[in-house]
């Protein structure tokens, strides 16, 4: 028995249990990586079939586009919205889920299913719902006097449907985590202040959120990769980019440039940038978890 559990600490068998794994991430992980690095240091046509070098050029075009530079402000704008309107919402609705007492199973269902959809589905449920001339949500918006929801023209409106879609779509993700957070508070802290006369809202403020402040720090650092990463099919099967670039997010312009203006050089530089981007908030945003969030005695 000693001699099989030497066996293990010997460096060629770890390597043999290593192997496969290691296996995977230079496929696809290490090599992709070094490849779209590659990439963005040609000027690139036929889908990379032919290339010319042309060193940092692919970025100095981002640096002076100004298309790239309002792609990175709706960007912005995009995720601010979606992560504090999400946020915001999922801890009010998983609030009342932890304090009803009877069917909350019911009600856990109705407000995570959106969850479960895929974010092709989801779109294409919601493009037909707010469609402007087919949509049944909005014929009962339009009944307003004086609102027109055409938000196939209008940039602001189309942004503002985009971010509502996005939001309801993750909203069961940061539920269910939020309710977790939620039950694992003591009660008697709960029940000390009811009898001190607290609020239920008041309550939430000053009792609880300090209390699951690392599980709001871990949604906020998924929340904004959902809101760069993971909302490309609500934008390609809602607004395309439209109108006007209104909703032209990086991730959907990297797309453009790759497979339909056929410059990878570009889109892999583009690409780049966005994991730049998106690894500094990360990294700014776990800071600032560890420096206020309450982990307890």
């Amino acid at each position: 028995m000693v001699r099989d559990i030497r066996a293990f600490d010997d460096s060629r068998t770890a390597a043999v249990f290593l192997a496969p794994t290691l296996a995977v991430l230079v496929l696809f992980l290490y090599y992709p990586s070094f490849e779209t690095f590659r990439l963005s240091l040609y000027e690139t046509l036929l889908l990379g079939q032919q290339t010319t070098f042309v060193s940092l050029d692919n970025f100095v075009t981002l640096a002076t586009s100004p298309e790239y530079h309002n792609s990175l402000f709706v960007s912005f704008a995009f995720a601010a919205v979606v992560v504090v309107g999400s946020l915001t919402i999922a801890l009010f609705v998983a609030y009342q889920l932890y304090r009803v007492d009877k069917w909350r199973s019911v009600y856990l269902v109705a407000a995570i299913w959106p969850y479960a959809l895929p974010p092709a589905v989801a779109a294409t449920v919601l493009l037909f719902l707010l469609h402007p001339n087919l949509g049944v949500i909005t014929h009962y918006i339009e009944l307003i006097p004086g609102v027109e929801f055409d938000w196939f023209t209008n940039g602001p409106l189309a942004f503002g449907v985009l971010a509502v879609v996005a939001i309801w779509k993750q909203l069961g993700y940061n539920i269910v985590f939020l309710l977790a957070a939620l039950h694992n508070v003591p009660e008697s802290l709960a029940e000390a202040s009811r009898l001190d006369g607290v609020g239920s809202l008041t309550m939430l403020r000053e009792v609880y959120v300090p209390l699951i402040s690392p599980t709001l720090g871990f949604l906020v650092v998924m929340d904004t990769i959902y809101a760069f990463f993971s909302t490309f099919p609500l934008v390609d099967l809602m607004t395309s980019g439209g109108p006007n670039g209104a909703t032209n997010l990086l991730i959907f312009k990297l797309y453009r440039d790759a497979f339909e203006f056929n410059s990878l050089g570009l889109a892999s530089a583009e690409s780049i940038v966005l994991f730049g981007i998106v690894s500094i908030l990360m990294v700014a945003q776990l800071k600032l978890t560890g420096e206020y969030a309450h982990y307890g005695a």
